[in-house]
């Protein structure tokens, strides 16, 4: 194989430093900022950056057990020239790079064996001891899934297009894609591509969005003319999405306690051609107070360990520790205490979650069942990464 060009080896090992040591430096904006920044990189130097980044990322735990010493700031070469060693790829002479001795890299690599499942699965001690509690003896499969990478599923946007004719449009812009069975509205790609700069994306003709998430809206049974509202909205991925279903018919009530975040989906939904869509900043209690019993539908798609979509995220295994489970977790039932008010007698909400820990999932809405008499299970679902998808959960629940 040949040697990776050592501009692209500097690019690497700077974003890697500024995704492990700086605070509030997320993998996917830290990737987008360096490859902005070298707009001469041609595509296949650019996905092999993408590529090396984030599986170093995802594999930091087992590559410093080759390097033998934990990530520090001086040590990032060496978690590079690791993982080019172990995947086998982009490497030649490496004797001679940066004066770093491979012997002892080598030594362990054709060794082959890791002390434990937490360096096997590249996690910290803590997640692999919370993931078999809470898993059992599935724990390893769905963690196998989560080291692998995701693909690029796409949401035809239905006000616009269908799955059928959005293949044939990005066809024409040389990007090859295919339906997925049971999922009406979604087109996986073939291969990664830079989506965004299509006409078909310009012209709103669809959103990236996982199957896992596209199933959410469906479950929420909506209807057009009715009252919805998205309490975690965020920037609108799902509420574009019920904003499909809907036709554009009757109101939906977007909201979240961060603005940036609904102003970049007031951006999306006029891109998406979504009209019927109003935000909300929740600044205080009497923004939700305002809707109480004013709802036929109500999306909570809460704040979690986002641990069911680590293929994605794979640098929040690094950021997140038992304490913020245990404090997302108080989180979650009190958003869905004070926002369950919104619904009418009558009306539906799902409690949503991209986490895969029961404790974060059916044991919240149990808890929450057990203090509200008023309210009942209609039905819930979970999507575990083994599926080929992100991990999702998801409850239907009546007002009675």
């Amino acid at each position: 194989m040949e040697l990776i060009h050592r501009n692209l080896l500097i690019g690497i090992h700077d974003s890697l430093q500024e995704t492990f040591f700086e605070k509030n430096k997320y993998a996917d904006k830290v990737i987008e900022r360096l490859l902005k920044a070298h707009r001469k990189w041609g595509s296949q130097d650019r996905a092999v950056v993408s590529e090396i980044f984030y599986n170093i990322i995802r594999w930091k735990k087992r590559l410093e057990y080759y390097i033998g010493e934990g990530a520090k700031p001086g040590n990032i070469y060496k978690l590079i020239l690791a993982y080019l060693l172990w995947s086998k790829t982009h490497y030649k002479k490496f004797e001679e790079f940066d004066g770093i001795k491979i012997a002892d890299i080598l030594t362990k690599l054709k060794k082959g064996t890791v002390p434990n499942k937490a360096f096997e699965h590249s996690i910290p001690e803590w997640l692999a001891a919370t993931l078999e509690k809470e898993l059992g003896a599935n724990w390893e499969r769905e963690m196998i899934a989560l080291n692998e990478q995701a693909p690029t599923i796409l949401r035809a946007n239905s006000l616009k297009t269908s799955a059928k004719h959005l293949i044939e449009e990005l066809k024409h812009e040389n990007v090859e894609s295919f339906t997925i069975n049971g999922f009406k509205d979604a087109v996986q790609l073939e291969e990664k591509k830079n989506v965004f700069l299509t006409s078909a994306f310009k012209d709103g003709l669809f959103e990236v969005q996982d199957a896992g998430s596209q199933k959410i809206a469906e479950f929420l049974d909506v209807k057009p003319g009715m009252r919805v509202v998205d309490a975690c909205a965020g920037a609108g991925g799902k509420t574009l999405h019920l904003a499909a279903m809907m036709e554009n018919k009757g109101q939906i009530i977007a909201m979240d306690i961060h603005g940036w975040k609904l102003t970049e989906l007031k951006r999306r939904a006029k891109r998406a051609g979504a009209h019927n869509i109003e935000t909300r900043e929740i600044t205080d209690t009497k923004v939700i107070k305002r809707l109480h019993e004013k709802a036929d539908r109500l999306l909570i798609d809460a704040p979690c360990s986002g641990l069911g979509v680590l293929k994605r995220n794979p640098d929040s295994k690094w950021k997140i520790d038992q304490d913020f489970i245990d404090r997302i977790k108080k989180e979650q039932q009190q958003i869905l205490q004070d926002y369950s008010k919104i619904i009418r007698k009558g009306g539906k909400l799902v409690y949503a979650t991209c986490s895969i820990l029961p404790s974060e999932n059916n044991e919240q809405v149990a808890e929450f069942l057990k203090n509200n008499p008023d309210f009942k299970l209609v039905k819930d679902e979970k999507v575990m990464p083994s599926s080929g998808f992100d991990g999702f959960y998801m409850a239907l629940i009546e007002r009675i």
